[in-house]
């Protein structure tokens, strides 16, 4: 039997209150952290996890969805950390997290810059610095469409693209729960797809929420909002065809 625990992690972040959850999914032989949040939060991290009777030394897998800063930022330092955990990402998201390509939010912010009033210039640069300073990880296997794995219950990876390319979500089969990372968010409870203005792709997004509804789901957790257990296929099929 494995066990699903979802940590809720406050950071503050360019001065703003964020509130991010990544999940551990557990048996007696795996031990899977979901996203890791912004860079420095590790010891938050680690706090979380304590609380909830978790050791995180007990590390064997990293999943990571997709390469934004506040789900791969704390992954270097956790490797070090944990050495013997292994990092786990898309085939396309490797390049972004391994530090092969630049990242394509650091492209998305340097093209906007220009465009931007003089008071937001600022605030602008300041966030292109952050995310120049994110500390890049090597990846230990690539995922694809479809996989699936034994660990944990059953583990199946679904490719999500739109906020990014290679945007993964994963889908714990034994509790039927789908780990949405940023394909979606969670607003009072609600489900909506996610901010279009760090969505790469809006119509691919909407095409990947479609194909969730292949899926029978009785939880879905989004990184920003959390958990949302009521009429998740209504929810889908409104997003997706809006």
């Amino acid at each position: 039997m494995s066990r699903l625990t979802i940590l809720k992690i406050s950071f503050r972040s360019a001065g703003v209150e964020n509130v991010i959850y990544p999940v551990i999914i557990s048996d007696g032989n795996e031990f899977i952290l979901i996203d890791c949040g912004y860079p420095a939060c590790l010891p938050i991290l680690q706090q979380a996890a304590t609380d909830n009777g978790i050791d995180l030394s007990q590390l064997t897998k990293v999943i990571i969805t997709h390469h934004d800063f506040d789900h791969m930022g704390a992954l270097a330092g956790l490797k070090r950390t944990y050495p013997n955990s292994k990092v786990l990402a898309s085939a396309q998201e490797e390049r972004y997290i391994s530090g092969k390509q630049k990242s394509l939010r650091l492209e998305q912010a340097e093209a906007i810059y220009d465009t931007l009033p003089e008071d937001r210039k600022q605030a602008a640069k300041q966030f292109q610095r952050v995310l120049e300073e994110v500390e890049t990880a090597e990846v230990d296997q690539t995922l694809n469409d479809g996989d699936i794995f034994p660990w944990c219950g059953g583990i199946e990876i679904i490719a999500t693209p739109g906020h990014m390319p290679g945007h993964i979500s994963i889908y714990h089969i034994e509790s039927k729960t789908l780990i949405a990372g940023d394909a979606l968010v969670a607003e009072n409870g609600e489900l909506a797809i996610a901010n279009p203005q760090y969505t790469i792709d809006m119509m691919g997004a909407k095409k990947s929420i479609k194909k969730l509804l292949d899926y029978e789901i009785d939880t879905l957790i989004c990184y920003h909002g959390g958990i949302v257990t009521r009429e998740i296929k209504a929810a889908l099929q409104k997003i997706s065809t809006d």
